[in-house]
């Protein structure tokens, strides 16, 4: 008797039969190089991740700790979690507890955190979409995706025009975590519902003078 695993996978092996021999070369002709000054990204990034639905608080870099501080002080963290790499100077004035992540805490137990900070690897205005690659500024995917909110430190000067832009900028080897605003979908009804596969809350901290 034949299964319908031995029909799916016959038809698999008749298609690479008749595909033609040796590598198929993929056109990469992406559109590249796009810019703009410095206020006009930032005004289009802002614009998207506002349409995502996320929290938005432009600085100049020092005021990142006071800044940040003030953004975990209104969502009431009282304990947050923080990359090994991060720079400890952002949370200086912050007074909860913080607690650093390694990789032999276990994801569950990451739940008990009310929120983390995290900086970022590079930025598209385009999408409005934050890339992490999980440098130890930035930590592995759990600890962006676990707690309920997520603030996030982005420079201005890593925030680039479109996708192939931002892409080329990372590492292909790192892994990479892409963030369009707070983690949210939809039901059955089309009720949108925050919070099921990740972060509640993304609060973007854009740090405009670096």
């Amino acid at each position: 008797m034949t299964t319908a695993r031995d029909t799916v996978l016959g038809r698999v092996r008749d298609a690479l039969a008749l595909a033609p021999a040796g590598e198929t070369a993929v056109p990469r002709a992406y559109r590249t190089g796009r810019t703009l000054p410095d206020g006009e990204r930032l005004a289009l990034f802002t614009d998207r991740l506002v349409d995502y639905k996320a929290l938005v608080h432009p600085c100049t870099a020092d005021r990142t700790a006071e800044v940040i501080a003030g953004v975990l002080r209104e969502r009431g963290a009282a304990r947050v979690g923080v990359p090994p790499g991060l720079d400890t100077g952002w949370l200086a004035a912050y007074d909860g507890e913080v607690r650093q992540d390694s990789a032999d805490i276990p994801a569950p137990r990451l739940d008990v955190l009310d929120g983390v900070v995290t900086a970022s690897a590079v930025s598209c205005a385009e999408t409005g979409t934050i890339f992490l690659d999980g440098s130890p500024d930035q930590g592995r995917r759990a600890l962006s995706l676990v707690p309920d909110l997520h603030v996030c430190v982005v420079d201005l000067s890593t925030v680039e025009v479109g996708v192939p832009e931002a892409v080329a900028r990372l590492v292909p080897e790192r892994p990479t975590t892409l963030i369009s605003g707070p983690s949210a979908t939809s039901d059955i009804e089309l009720e949108r519902v925050e919070g099921v596969h990740g972060p509640r809350t993304l609060a973007v901290v854009i740090r405009t003078d670096v």
